[in-house]
């Protein structure tokens, strides 16, 4: 099931203004490149941000996600019906032959059942046609990221064109190895609601990841730093034999 923070309806409605800067993204447009990917499928695409990226640069996309609000503030945004949208998860793909896979930002961790990772490696690999890649970030576990999941440094206000102020923190919840679970907090100035959604990330050591693209059937190329986030991510390429 998706977090409330995807499947909420007010919640994925201020996700885009409430995390506007999305310079991560930047490092999958390269990689569209420079794997002359003409067919893209977006795994855990949310509101679209990446998918439209892209369709907006003539590939052609399939965007999915299991958490309906979000795909529907997804469709609604200008240039939508060039992206073929997907309400579902891997598991469930129609045959795709896509050129390249993309699982951006937490959607690799958030996948934190190991079976439904398994089973989401191997629905991306069924997408992808014989020699297609698949690229996703994890957060290297020696970071420890979540150190720095406190009130006092997340909390801000944002001003959201036609729904006011809200204001947002994360905190960590606990540390129960290799998941960390976090609770998201918001508050709607303009009427008082506050809602929250609790998450959890499974922080898998690269070893981990290795042996599980291993065993859905991938031939790992690569591991890459993230180029926002230096020393702090690790950035997978597998491909399809």
């Amino acid at each position: 099931m998706a977090d409330e923070c995807y499947a909420h309806p007010r919640l994925a409605a201020v996700y885009d203004p409430l995390d506007p800067d999305r310079g991560d993204l930047d490092a999958y447009v390269g990689m569209v490149e420079e794997f002359g990917a003409r067919r893209v499928l977006d795994l855990g695409c949310g509101t679209g941000v990446f998918a439209l990226l892209l369709a907006g640069r003539g590939i052609e996309v399939a965007g999915v996600d299991p958490a309906a609000a979000s795909v529907e503030v997804a469709r609604a945004k200008p240039g939508a019906g060039r992206v073929r949208w997907i309400h579902g998860d891997a598991g469930e793909l129609p045959p795709l032959d896509v050129d390249l896979a993309t699982m951006t930002a937490n959607v690799a961790q958030a996948i934190a059942d190991p079976p439904a990772w398994r089973r989401t490696l191997r629905g991306a690999l069924g997408a992808l046609r014989p020699g297609g890649r698949l690229v996703f970030e994890t957060r290297d576990p020696a970071a420890r990221a979540w150190e720095g999941w406190t009130r006092e440094h997340s909390r801000r206000v944002t001003e959201v064109a036609g729904v006011g102020p809200v204001e947002h923190w994360i905190e960590l919840i606990g540390v129960e190895w290799p998941l960390v679970s976090f609770r998201s907090t918001y508050v709607f100035g303009a009427d008082g609601q506050v809602l929250t959604s609790d998450s959890t990330l499974r922080f898998r050591e690269r070893a981990e990841v290795e042996e599980d693209l291993a065993g859905a059937g991938f031939v790992l190329e690569e591991v890459r730093g993230a180029p926002d986030r230096p020393g702090r991510e690790l950035v997978f390429v597998a491909r399809r034999p």
